[in-house]
């Protein structure tokens, strides 16, 4: 199999299913509309839908109920970029290359973009009740997508991230929650999401759930070692962010080296995990090889 070929193949796939799905800028309300479209648009690794759709794909899926859950996820986790990106956060003007939402538009609408992100993934990931109705997975799988996107999840970590700037007695628990929740969570949930609407059994959705975990966290450590070790010009946004905010991250915990040998580990161990399943998936055997070793 050649990786890259397939890859930019499923991207471009992805790419035409998950902006069929973007509202139309009219109305009085456009400019909200344009914002996040603009935000969505912005380009990225479609990282999380593609974890859904090749999970979904690992278990015998091929509806296209997983559609509006794809569309969703990417959604919500534009939403986190939008709001992370603002001067009560991060402070960033550039994302992918280009200026930042709130740049754009301005901080009030670059709120209500996020906020309009949000609340329009549930309304993307609900339509997949009138695709497959008597899927029995579709309850759980909006549990999940809810679940993991607020306090117990995503939110939750970027609480205890932003209150643990210029905290000196940062611990490893707490750093390791963190990337639990800011980051692992949306990716557990993708491939959750995935394995839930297949129809996999539940020892299944643990183990996909594990190895999503392992993932994450490997993600975000490789997300420390760039913000440290790459350029503005590979990355798409300026580097040493974490440093500007005064973030204890895992390079400055753990060090260079060990950040490094950490995300090899995890990485190992969740492909491991995942090759030792029933079912098979090449495909995203290695596109979380190829994840977590990233330039970018």
């Amino acid at each position: 199999m050649d990786f890259q070929t397939e890859y930019k193949k499923r991207t471009d796939e992805i790419e035409k299913v998950i902006t069929a799905y973007l509202p139309k800028e009219e109305g009085y309300q456009k400019t909200v509309m344009e914002a996040m479209n603009y935000s969505f648009l912005a380009g990225g690794k479609r990282l999380r839908p593609m974890l859904m759709w090749e999970t979904y794909r690992l278990f015998g899926g091929e509806a296209k109920v997983i559609e509006p859950f794809m569309a969703a996820m990417e959604m919500i986790h534009t939403y986190s970029l939008v709001h992370d990106d603002l001067p009560a956060m991060d402070n960033d003007e550039y994302r992918r290359g280009k200026e930042t939402t709130w740049k754009v538009y301005g901080e009030a609408m670059g709120i209500l973009a996020g906020d309009a992100l949000l609340t329009y993934a549930f309304e993307t990931a609900a339509k997949a009740f009138d695709l497959e109705p008597q899927n029995p997975g579709l309850g759980k799988a909006m549990q999940i997508l809810a679940g993991k996107a607020g306090i117990f999840g995503m939110v939750g970590g970027q609480v205890v991230d932003v209150e643990s700037e210029n905290d000196t007695s940062m611990t490893k628990e707490k750093l390791d929650f963190i990337y639990r929740l800011k980051t692992s969570a949306l990716m557990e949930s993708s491939m959750r999401i995935g394995a839930v609407l297949a129809g996999a059994d539940q020892e299944e959705q643990n183990a996909i759930g594990e190895i999503a975990g392992k993932v994450g966290l490997a993600f975000q450590i490789q997300d420390d070692i760039l913000d440290v070790t790459s350029t503005m010009e590979v990355l798409g946004k300026p580097i040493g962010s974490d440093e500007k905010n005064h973030k204890i991250t895992y390079v400055t915990y753990e060090g260079l080296k060990k950040a490094k040998e950490d995300v090899a580990r995890l990485s190992e161990d969740a492909i491991a995990q995942l090759e030792g399943l029933s079912v098979k998936n090449e495909f995203l055997t290695e596109l979380l090889r190829y994840l977590i070793f990233r330039e970018k």
